[in-house]
C-alpha cells in the first residue's frame, strides 16, 4: 500500500507541465536537478540551528541584554493552592465570573482574592522581557544573514531584474549549489521555528503564525520539488527585507529607546507594506498567475502553488491593517501603540487597572481628611491634635 500511494503522489502530472515527464528531469554529471529527497536535509539542519540559537541566546543575547539595561519585571507570584492550580492546569486560565464565584466558596476565599491569584499566576506564565530580547536578537541576527545571503545568490541572476526569465526553459532549469544551499538554509529555519513554537514567545496571532510557517514550509518544500526554484527565491528575499526591520524595532522597545523604536517602526511599516503589498503582488503573484502560462499550460503544480501564495498574501493583508493601524495612532494621536499581536499588555491592563483603583480611594480618603481639617480652620477653630485639654476645663494651646 506504501508503493503504492507513493507511485500517486509521485505521478509527472502533479509536479511538472503536460508534456514533460521524470524522464526528462534525469540528472547528468554536468546538470543537476532538484530532488525531493534532498529536503530531508533540512531537518538536522533545523535542529543544529535550534542548538546555535540556544548557545547564542545564552552566551551572547542575554549577557548584551543586562549591559543595555533590559530588566525583567517583578512579578508577585501566586501563593500555592492546590485547588486553584488544578483548575488552571486542566481547565481555564481565565476562569468567567462565575467559575470565580464557585471556586472562591470552595477555597473559603474572597472572590477578589481568587482573580488576584488567576492573574498572579498568568503573570508566572507570561514570558519575560530577557527572553523576548533574547528572541528578537536571534531573529534579527538570522534574518540579516539570510537577506545578505540571498542579495549575494540572486544578484547576478538574470530572474532578478527581468521576472519572465523565471520560466525561460522551465521546468529544465539545473540548480546551482548557491540556490540549493539558500534554500536548505531558510527551510531548515522555519523548521527549527515549527520545534520551538511551543516555546517561543505567544502573541495574539498565534494561529496565523502556525499558518504561515506551515504555507511557507509546504510553499519551499513545493517549489523546490516542483523546480520552482527561482520564483521561490524571490519570495524568500521579499520576505527577510522587511524581517530586518521588524526586529531591531521590537528590541529597541524592549531597551525603553522610544525614538529610536519609533522611527524603526516607520521604516518597518514602509518597507512592509511596499514589500508584501506592492512588489509581492506584482513580482511573484502576478509571474506565476500569468508569465507562467505563456510557457506552459496550468497543471496541479501550477493551482496549488498559486493557492500558497495567495494564502501569504491573505496574512500580509491581515498583519498590513495591525500594521496601518497602529501607524494611524502614531501619526493622528502622537502615541505609538504597543504590538497588538502581544497578549502581555493586554494582561498588564487588569493589575494597572487595580492599582488605579487602589490609589484613587486613597485619594479620596486623604482628600477628605484633608477638606475637614480645612472646613474647621475656616470656622475659626483649631484641629484637635494642636489643642490640648486640661483638667479644670479650660483649652490650652500648643
Amino acid at each position: 500500500m506504501a508503493r503504492s500511494l507513493n507511485e500517486w503522489l509521485w505521478q509527472h502530472e502533479f509536479w511538472l507541465p503536460p508534456g514533460i515527464t521524470w524522464e526528462d528531469m534525469q540528472e547528468s554529471e554536468d546538470v543537476h536537478y532538484p530532488q525531493p529527497r534532498d529536503l530531508l536535509l533540512s531537518i538536522p539542519f533545523a535542529l543544529i540551528l535550534v542548538i546555535i540559537r540556544c548557545a547564542f541566546e545564552r552566551a551572547v543575547a542575554l549577557p548584551l541584554s543586562t549591559k543595555l539595561g533590559v530588566r525583567d519585571k517583578q512579578r508577585p507570584k501566586a501563593q500555592p493552592n492546590p485547588m486553584l492550580e488544578t483548575f488552571y492546569s486542566t481547565c481555564c486560565k481565565n476562569p468567567e465570573e462565575g467559575e470565580l464565584i464557585s471556586l472562591a466558596k470552595q477555597c473559603d476565599l474572597p472572590v477578589r482574592k481568587v482573580e488576584r491569584w488567576f492573574r498572579h499566576r498568568r503573570n508566572t506564565d507570561r514570558p519575560s522581557l530577557s527572553k523576548k530580547f533574547c528572541e528578537a536578537c536571534w531573529r534579527f541576527t538570522f534574518y540579516i544573514i539570510s537577506f545578505f545571503t540571498g542579495l549575494a545568490v540572486l544578484y547576478d541572476k538574470p530572474w532578478l531584474w527581468d521576472h519572465r526569465e523565471c520560466w525561460t526553459g522551465y521546468p529544465q532549469q539545473p540548480l546551482q549549489p548557491s540556490l540549493f544551499w539558500y534554500y536548505l538554509l531558510e527551510l531548515s529555519f522555519y523548521w527549527s521555528l515549527v520545534f520551538t513554537l511551543p516555546f517561543d514567545v505567544k502573541r495574539k496571532d498565534f494561529k496565523e503564525q502556525i499558518v504561515h510557517h506551515a504555507a511557507t514550509i509546504f510553499l519551499i518544500s513545493f517549489s523546490y520539488c516542483a523546480n520552482y526554484i527561482r520564483i521561490g527565491t524571490l519570495v524568500m528575499v521579499i520576505h527577510d527585507a522587511s524581517d530586518c526591520f521588524l526586529e531591531p524595532t521590537k528590541i529597541f522597545n524592549y531597551m525603553k529607546w522610544k525614538r529610536t523604536c519609533d522611527s524603526l517602526f516607520m521604516i518597518f511599516s514602509a518597507v512592509f507594506l511596499i514589500s508584501r503589498l506592492v512588489i509581492f503582488p506584482y513580482t511573484v503573484l502576478y509571474n506565476t498567475y500569468y508569465y507562467s502560462m505563456e510557457i506552459f499550460q496550468p497543471f496541479f503544480g501550477y493551482y496549488f502553488v498559486n493557492a500558497l501564495l495567495i494564502i501569504l498574501q491573505l496574512l500580509h493583508v491581515f498583519w498590513s491593517c495591525l500594521i496601518i493601524h497602529m501607524v494611524y495612532k502614531f501619526i493622528f494621536q502622537g502615541t505609538m501603540e504597543k504590538d497588538m499581536r502581544s497578549d502581555t499588555e493586554e494582561s498588564d491592563k487588569d493589575e494597572e487597572r487595580e492599582k488605579i483603583r487602589e490609589k484613587e480611594k486613597n485619594g479620596v480618603t486623604y482628600f477628605t481628611s484633608v477638606t475637614s481639617n480645612s472646613y474647621i480652620q475656616r470656622n475659626g477653630s483649631e484641629p484637635l491634635n494642636n489643642r490640648t485639654q486640661l483638667t479644670n476645663g479650660h483649652v490650652k494651646e500648643r
